[in-house]
């Protein structure tokens, strides 16, 4: 049984008015990026103002298939493909782009502009980044703003560096190759990246299933008996001897074909490694950038696990949900879950943290819930057509599609594609008057 409170936490919502179609977009740094199908521009939209104006928009070098933004650097990494080849590039200095006829400056990784090239001072940069396989999935760290490039066999970690340009008053981004990880018999369908943890949600082999048709949960230590081999080359030319492998969490799901089930039950998706500071760690004795907590929340069509990894791995609640969910994505207060329609969960994150500061913090002045309370689920939150969402501080942003008819076009359908932006409203739960149901989970 899961509890229902009749009540959501968004404070309000409005509609990004985008000129084409939106395919792919991703948040932070204070704006909305949106690419539009099959095209090679984006354009980013500033979602901390009313009606989300128009930023600025730049024109890419291919076909966008894959964008992710760092907060760390302020720099867009994508992948992208043209004339039947795949290529990896990070965009810096997006920003200058508020004139769309402003100067751009391509380069090779580890090749920095020189000459008329800087004439003007700062401008948008675009870096290639050379890869020997084909990119597939990439994730910038939140803590370093490091890069995780996961390919077909191998996962390569780029270090992100600043350097000051030599006879230029001027400083510039950059990356250098450190570490590669040999991953033979999988090939990472999602990457993620926190302060040198790696994880990786594979796409295994189907035979695979037929010969080991069974469920597998190993934490900790244990993980290293998964059969997964993992093999790291030194790259880089600064901190060697820093990383070493470590296994953390592995768990496998198998469908049970004398249930009927099939393959595509056991799919995972909304894999996601997500970082809980506190203020606590704002002192001289602690790192400001040390996450009090770490957690890694991952999903099948129809449950969603969240996972503690600070202090030994542990499951902290399974979600149960109502419908076949698209996409999922986690926050410090709510688990966000596209079905039908958007529907929220609490989550026992802050719960976990608070914990970990003190684990005394039970006293007769204040109190903290217990990290196995069951989940509530919040009222559904009704939109046409759903597609995709994505989470920037106190805003969810989602892409939805209706398909509408006209007169005129009898026999064709015509789609439109409106992307939402709703402002969560985060208070105490007694200040809410709401009704309390209970359904089945």
């Amino acid at each position: 049984m899961v509890h229902v409170y009749n009540c959501h936490p968004f404070a309000s919502q409005q509609i990004v008015q985008v000129e084409q179609e939106p395919g792919l977009f991703c948040c932070g740094g204070g704006a909305l990026f949106v690419v539009a199908v099959g095209g090679c521009k984006v354009e980013a939209y500033d979602v901390e103002q009313e009606g989300c104006p128009l930023l600025c928009r730049f024109g890419t070098m291919g076909t966008v298939r894959s964008i992710k933004y760092s907060n760390i650097g302020d720099y867009l990494v994508t992948i992208e493909e043209k004339n039947s080849a795949t290529y990896l590039r990070a965009y810096t200095n997006w920003r200058y782009q508020a004139e769309e006829k402003a100067r751009v400056g391509v380069r090779l990784l580890g090749h920095l502009l020189r000459g008329a090239s800087l004439r003007g001072g700062a401008q948008m940069e675009i870096i290639e980044i050379p890869l020997s396989e084909r990119p597939v999935a990439v994730a910038c760290c939140p803590v370093t703003g490091d890069l995780l490039v996961g390919c077909d066999k191998t996962l390569v970690l780029f270090s992100l560096k600043r350097q000051n340009h030599p006879n230029q008053n001027v400083s510039v981004l950059d990356f250098e190759r450190s570490v590669i990880l040999h991953v033979p018999g999988i090939s990472p369908k999602q990457v993620l990246f926190l302060s040198y943890v790696f994880l990786s949600d594979p796409v295994d082999d189907p035979t695979e299933f037929l010969l080991l048709p069974r469920h597998q949960e190993l934490l900790g230590d244990r993980a290293r008996d998964c059969g997964l081999t993992v093999t790291m080359e030194k790259t880089g030319l600064e901190d060697r001897g820093h990383y070493k492998v470590s296994y953390v969490l592995f768990r496998r799901f198998a469908p049970d074909f004398a249930q009927g089930c099939s393959v595509e039950e056991t799919r995972l998706h909304s894999l996601q490694l997500h970082p809980l500071f506190t203020s606590e760690y704002n002192n001289q004795s602690v790192c400001v950038d040390e996450p009090a907590c770490i957690f890694c929340f991952f999903s099948l069509p129809t449950t969603g696990y969240l996972y503690s990894l600070r202090g030994g791995v542990e499951l902290l609640s399974a979600y149960q949900y109502p419908e076949k969910a698209l996409e999922a994505v986690l926050t410090d207060h709510l688990l966000h879950v596209i079905t039908n329609a958007l529907q929220c969960f609490s989550v026992r994150c802050a719960a976990v943290a608070a914990r970990v500061e003190d684990p005394y913090i039970d006293t007769t002045m204040r109190a903290c819930p217990p990290c196995t309370l069951e989940v509530c689920a919040l009222r559904m939150q009704l939109f046409i057509g759903l597609r995709s969402l994505c989470v920037y501080g106190r805003h969810v942003v989602l892409l939805s599609t209706a398909d509408t008819e006209t007169p005129e076009e009898a026999e064709r359908t015509a789609q439109r594609r409106s992307m939402y932006v709703s402002h969560t409203h985060m208070t105490h739960t007694h200040t809410h008057t709401h009704t309390e149901t209970q359904t089945p989970a």
